[in-house]
């Protein structure tokens, strides 16, 4: 942690040090939640929680302010938890370990949490600056957003004072968020059935690894291999060719992280396994050929594996591997409004065979709920033809942009006269609170800000350390030139 300390604003990286040291995976975040509500009544602040946990803290304004409009600074108290196949790290016991190197803050072999935790470290360094000028001041840290929302959909009614909220959970800094994606995760149930491994049959366990992962929403179009997918064409080129019998599949381990890795698990007949290792061998080329710009570390690897666990039977394997290898992934529309957007996509994110049962669970994301509804509906469809059971679930809606919006023209106005150049107003293809807290909220006026943050949902993620100063300073001066009521 002295490694960060170093850093400036210190104050921020102190704080966002102190937060990867307990840890906080989604679900996880008790721990977290009661340094912070110790910290601020330490400090002397007013703080509450809701009945879902979402923390709120209050900081009077600046001697000479008060009649600002009040702000709300938001973020959320949790982190994806990915790591590296080799990197043995426990999410819910074992601290993050950020390290710099060079321009970047990164974490060893895990997921960093700067995906919120930077914007959770700036709020809670605004509250410990006395020198910072501010009016009327709200901090709202909610629960379990990373795994569907959970405090943003319980947030209270009538709970917070603020005119205006500055989400903190964008990742570009010099662009500026007026508007972002609803979601809905979308489960398919396909079952199956079983029977013995024939006899003379080797078992066999077939990876693809090695692949870059990547946010679900940010990273959608930039073209990543998605571990489900491309096992599952191997398996459709070669299941019926060389009579091979699938036992189990895993894949992915978050509906909203592009799955680095996937394993099936074979049986062959013996004297066919040199065919799969060629046919593997020669997949690989494939996807090296295909794909190795962006994941160059790509592998297919097979390798002996014992196992006494029955197989899918042929018509229950053609199924699944049809099923899977038809299901959509990616970009599905880009937007003709907002120009480099990405308005519909879906993210094929988890896949698992247990006993008698296959399930694909993908998320979608649209701009626009018409673009959502229709994959929801193509999916529904693909699961009809499969003999499959399907179910949207927690579904949450987008964040409408307003052209006409105070905030946003303030925040552009301030950017022009800090750094002399005029930032990007965009809308970001990834699920922000803000869309939610518009129901209970309907009259608050959002923008979305922060730092550059690469790779999240990934462990390679990494934060640029100059544009944590930038979005800092961005953050401090935005605050101090606040209007009155």
């Amino acid at each position: 942690m002295s490694e960060l300390s170093q850093l400036s604003p210190q104050p921020l990286w102190d704080i966002f040090a102190k937060i990867c040291s307990i840890p906080h995976p989604s679900y996880h975040e008790e721990a977290l939640a009661e340094h912070i509500l110790s910290w601020a009544k330490e400090k002397g602040f007013w703080v509450d929680r809701d009945k879902v946990g979402n923390i709120l803290i209050r900081k009077p304004a600046t001697p000479g302010m008060e009649n600002r409009k009040p702000v709300a600074l938001q973020a959320h108290l949790d982190m994806v938890p990915q790591k590296n196949n080799d990197t043995v790290h426990d999410f819910t016991k074992d601290p993050i370990q950020p390290w710099v190197d060079g321009e970047w803050v990164k974490a060893r072999g895990t997921t960093l949490g700067a995906d919120n935790g930077i914007g959770m470290a700036s709020a809670l360094a605004v509250l410990a600056d006395d020198n910072l000028e501010h009016g009327p001041l709200e901090v709202l840290l909610t629960m379990t957003e990373e795994s569907g929302m959970d405090g943003a959909f319980g947030l209270q009614a009538d709970w917070l004072q603020a005119d205006i909220l500055i989400n903190t959970d964008s990742e570009e800094e010099g662009e500026v968020y007026m508007g972002c994606a609803g979601g809905i995760d979308f489960i398919t149930t396909l079952p199956v059935e079983r029977e013995a491994v024939p006899a003379g049959f080797t078992t066999l366990k077939l990876t693809i690894k090695g692949l870059k992962g990547g946010h679900s929403g940010c990273d959608i179009h930039v073209g990543l291999g998605n571990a489900n997918k491309l096992l599952a064409r191997f398996l459709a080129a070669q299941a019926k060719t060389l009579d091979v019998r699938l036992v189990d599949f895993t894949g992915g381990t978050l509906r909203n992280a592009i799955p680095r890795e996937a394993v099936a698990t074979l049986a062959v007949a013996t004297d066919k396994v040199d065919a799969l290792k060629a046919a593997a061998t020669g997949y690989l080329a494939t996807l090296q050929n295909e794909v190795s710009p962006k994941d160059k570390n790509v592998n297919v690897l097979v390798e002996p594996l014992a196992s006494e666990t029955n197989a899918l039977t042929a018509n229950s394997r053609d199924r699944f591997i049809a099923l899977l290898n038809s299901t959509p992934n990616g970009v599905i529309r880009n937007s003709d409004v907002m120009k480099g957007v990405v308005e519909t996509s879906l993210n094929v994110g988890v896949v698992s065979i247990k006993d008698n049962e296959a399930e694909i669970i993908c998320l979608i994301r649209s701009l626009i709920d018409s673009g959502k509804d229709y994959v929801v509906e193509m999916l529904t469809s693909l699961g009809e033809l499969a003999g499959a059971n399907t179910a949207p679930k927690g579904g949450y809606p987008g964040w409408q942009p307003d052209a006409s919006s105070p905030v946003m023209a303030l925040v552009r106005e301030t950017y022009e006269k800090l750094f002399n150049r005029t930032p990007n107003i965009q809308v970001i293809h990834a699920g922000l609170e803000c869309g939610l807290f518009k129901k209970p909220y309907p009259q608050m006026d959002m923008v979305s800000i922060g730092p550059t943050i690469t790779g999240p949902h990934s462990p390679d993620e990494q934060v640029h350390i100059e544009s944590v100063g930038l979005y800092w300073k961005l953050l401090t001066e935005l605050l101090r030139v606040i209007p009155a009521k």
